[in-house]
């Protein structure tokens, strides 16, 4: 009997899983990442033959060129996480001044100090803007896929050419400090490194004092030409308390006393002969933050962020007075910018361009001005510059032309031939622009028109931009093949979950109508519409962006109808069971809830200082940990009992089981929810007791000859509010919605797959976990069951629970699927798609462990059905 009401739940979560897997090998593909590195050799392939001259002609003394001709020596390279551009900027440049601006002041006096060699640029970062994906594309010069996204708790090492490799096989020494995330994508590339834990968000220190303590020494070393130092106390202050905080402002605060003393230090020893003469600073953020401190998604709070670059070499003239803010920069050219400074290969999967700004001022020659006019006097410096950047340019090209071939030919499905003609057609013309300039005749003339290399700059450049626009709108390969099997199973999915309702209902003998009539009752028509609604929002983004207010008026009008036949009827009714508390183990885990709840007062006194424990971290970690204990083990005692006594299902076992289940949770789902925790009990409380009273109303006054079955109206409306319980807590379908702080609440050490569970814990208790547990009560009535009903009662609840969760799914998948190529694909559709899929297999498997907790052991039917044949 149990298998015959449960088997539902095991095949259609087999079927999910497999659905959502072929569908996503076919949406969420990763670019395909080719095997080649670029050499120095490689070049000689190119339309770009190096002019002979003298060596050293672009200021580094007699260098040997690979590629380019390095303009710098030495780089030092200080990542501040998640820094916005308002950081950076001066308040001078927004509506309204904020407590947070302006707190860098040294970047801003040496960007506007005459006779400085130094900029402020807004930086773009490409989404989705985690941490790990930035490194990636800042490393590589391409655009990282979206599955990406996946490996942030856990980063691969890269295996596509890039940055780091190139330094490291062209015999550039690197030292890294900082975030570990660098020694994990690049695990034997450093001649020196000093890695520290960044995954605890709580911990806003660790991470910069390591930094402080070994980037000041570091700077008068000879043995590194390239060092990284990356900070992370911003990127975690803005997730713990938000951008407009105290902890921010002294971080911020913090960040400029170190760059006033990296910067005291190159500029000491940048004379003639100095360690510094011909070194290179840049300070960048890899991407931008919100207000709430939160990153990941593609607004322009998070792709924002800036670079402040600074040469310790005196320009020709100076740099314009105020800040040109017209002037973005993209961290896609981060990689191919910083190799043609240092005069190594570029990374063979690069789409960026060499930025003519920072190639510029690196090179100690600020005089762009002279392209964008066609001045007839010129500076021969600047003119000889302007002839290395075309080289430069003609490289760059060469490079990305050769990849977009090779990863064409190479890949399953690549660019399509339209594509890939109007590319070669940009390609062409600016070839046949270099081909004339470097005309004997033209070459050797001492005068060259600025028009004649303006037009030859635009070429190229027009060529790079239109890869990198075609990269960021077709880059992911999809394949419809496997995204229709996917769609396809979840339909069949559908089916079987509404065959078997049916199976079930006629194996019950009961009825959807409460009148027990035959027919389509009311609630039935009015669920259905509603699922129907909110499956259809679904398709539109701006409905997406709304789902939680979408949700709280669809169940708002369910409950208003409800309320409307229960005025009708003049009663409510209440339903209850016998007292489920007298049950010895609901008792003992009842108590144990009740203990827990008393340490999350005490837990939450000591961080607001109230015991005078806000600075003792064992004191804040210990409570939290006896409190996920206190729950397992209520999980383990229930669990025993289930395995050794397994006595017969009715309504009172019922209620004290399910009472017992949401109390063993429901005191750590509240306290990683933080001090909202309790009102979001309460809410989750009063919403599913509401459901409850107003289910069924029309039962009570038909005498009826079927059972009707649990209201479907009932069971959507339980699925609307765990809807509403997932953005009433602060959640939202992105990236940057997940509360990383709640997965270090009693720890300080990162463990991966714990802190995977305290997360999923706090993002899905709420909206998953509590719900599919606390489903029994819609079958609790006055009206007492046999055990066959009830458990009838029970599988068909949870199987509608089940389909209406099923149904939505299905749509998001269709829906991604129609906006594959839509421009908020990868900023909104893709993450509500993970965030749905990732919801729908924690819920079948929360019905798969339900059944078998709530549902009596086999034996207990067999005993049943041989008594009733006696």
């Amino acid at each position: 009997m149990k298998w015959r009401l449960t088997w539902v739940f095991w095949a259609t979560t087999a079927l999910h899983v497999a659905a959502i897997a072929i569908f996503t090998r076919g949406f969420l593909l990763t670019r395909t990442e080719l095997p080649f590195h670029s050499g120095c050799s490689d070049v000689a392939g190119s339309p770009c033959a190096p002019r002979p001259g003298p060596a050293g002609s672009n200021g580094t003394g007699g260098s040997e060129r690979c590629w380019t001709k390095p303009a710098v020596d030495r780089v030092v390279i200080v990542v501040l996480d998640a820094l916005r551009f308002d950081f950076v900027a001066p308040s001078a440049l927004f509506k309204e001044k904020k407590p947070w601006m302006d707190r860098l002041p040294v970047l801003q006096k040496l960007a506007f100090r005459e006779g400085s060699s130094a900029k402020i640029f807004k930086a773009i970062a490409d989404p989705p803007t985690t941490s790990l994906q930035r490194l990636k594309g800042l490393t590589s010069g391409g655009l990282p896929t979206f599955v990406d996204v996946g490996n942030s708790f856990g980063a691969p090492a890269i295996t596509e050419d890039n940055l780091i490799n190139q330094l490291v096989q062209n015999g550039k020494r690197v030292l890294m400090m900082g975030d570990d995330t660098w020694v994990q994508l690049f695990p034997h590339h450093f001649k020196r490194s000093y890695p520290f834990p960044s995954f605890n968000v709580k911990d806003l220190h660790t991470v910069d004092n390591g930094c402080i303590d070994n980037l000041l020494p570091s700077l008068y070393q000879e043995d590194w030409d390239v060092l990284i130092a990356h900070f992370l106390g911003v990127d975690h202050a803005g997730h713990i308390f938000g951008v407009d905080s105290l902890p921010m402002i002294e971080k911020l605060e913090q960040y400029n006393t170190v760059l006033e003393n990296v910067i005291s230090v190159l500029e000491s020893q940048s004379g003639p002969g100095g360690l510094h003469e011909n070194t290179f600073l840049l300070v960048l953020g890899d991407h931008g933050q919100t207000l709430n401190g939160d990153h990941g998604g593609g607004s322009a709070e998070e792709v924002e962020t800036s670079i402040f670059a600074m040469s310790f070499k005196k320009p020709p003239s100076a740099i314009p007075s105020e800040l040109d803010i017209s002037c973005e920069y993209t961290l896609l050219d981060f990689a191919v910018t910083v190799s043609a400074l240092l005069g190594i290969p570029f990374p063979f999967g690069s789409i960026g361009r060499v930025n003519p700004e920072l190639y510029a001022l690196a090179g100690g020659t600020w005089n762009m001005e002279e392209l964008k006019a066609d001045k007839p006097e010129h500076d021969l410096k600047s003119t000889e510059w302007l002839h290395n950047y075309v080289n430069v340019l003609c490289i760059n090209a060469w490079q990305v032309k050769r990849y977009i071939d090779i990863y064409s030919a190479s890949s399953l499905i690549g660019f399509s031939s339209d594509d890939l003609v109007h590319v070669a057609n940009l390609y062409a013309e600016a070839e046949a622009t270099f081909a004339q300039k470097m005309d004997p005749l033209s070459y050797n003339s001492e005068h060259i028109k600025l028009s004649t290399l303006k037009r030859q700059i635009n070429a190229y450049l027009r060529f790079l931009a239109s890869v990198a626009e075609l990269a960021r709108s077709k880059w992911t390969e999809f394949n419809l093949t496997f995204m229709g099997i996917g769609l396809g199973m979840m339909l069949v999915s559908l089916l079987v979950h509404v065959l078997a309702i049916k199976m079930v209902n006629e194996l019950h003998n009961g009825s959807f109508n409460p009148s027990g009539n035959s027919g389509i009752s009311f609630g039935l028509i009015y669920a259905f519409f509603i699922v129907v609604i909110r499956a259809c929002s679904l398709l539109s983004n701006s409905y997406i962006l709304e789902e939680g207010k979408v949700a709280n008026f669809l169940l708002a009008t369910a409950g208003v109808a409800k309320i409307r036949y229960s005025i009708i009827k003049r009663k409510m009714i209440f339903e209850s069971t016998a007292d489920g508390s007298s049950q010895r183990i609901c008792r003992i885990v009842v108590m144990g809830t009740i203990a827990s709840y008393v340490l999350i007062v005490v837990h939450w006194a000591s961080e607001s200082n109230m015991l005078g424990l806000a600075q003792i971290n064992a004191a804040r970690n210990v409570i939290p940990r006896i409190i996920y204990a206190i729950g397992i083990g209520q999980m383990l005692l229930l669990a025993f009992s289930q395995l050794c006594n397994g006595s017969k299902v009715n309504n009172r076992s019922l209620f004290s089981k399910t009472v017992s289940m949401l109390s063993a949770w429901s005191p750590t789902v509240t306290i990683l929810s933080g001090k909202q925790g309790p009102l979001i009990t309460l809410a989750s409380i009063l919403g599913g007791y509401c459901i409850v009273m107003l289910q069924n109303i029309e039962e009570e006054s038909n005498g009826t000859a079927k059972p009707s079955v649990v209201n479907p109206l009932s069971v959507t409306e339980w699925s609307l509010l765990a809807l509403s319980m997932f953005f009433c807590t602060g959640h939202w379908c992105a990236f940057d919605g997940l509360r990383y702080g709640a997965a270090f609440i009693g720890f300080d050490e990162f463990v991966l797959i714990r802190q995977a569970i305290l997360l999923t814990i706090e993002t899905f208790g709420f909206s998953h976990i509590i719900p599919v547990f606390g489903l029994p009560f819609l079958v609790l009535r006055r009206k007492l069951f046999a055990q066959k009903e009830l458990l009838v009662q029970l599988s068909l609840a949870y199987m509608m629970f089940g389909l209406i969760m099923a149904a939505t799914v299905t749509v998001t998948i269709l829906c991604v699927m129609i906006q594959r190529r839509h421009l908020m694909v990868w900023g909104l559709f893709a993450p509500k798609f993970v965030f749905d899929v990732a919801g729908l297999v924690l819920t079948d498997v929360l019905i798969c462990l339900a059944s078998l907790y709530y549902f009596c052991r086999p034996e207990d039917h067999t005993l049943e059905i041989n008594t009733s044949r006696r």
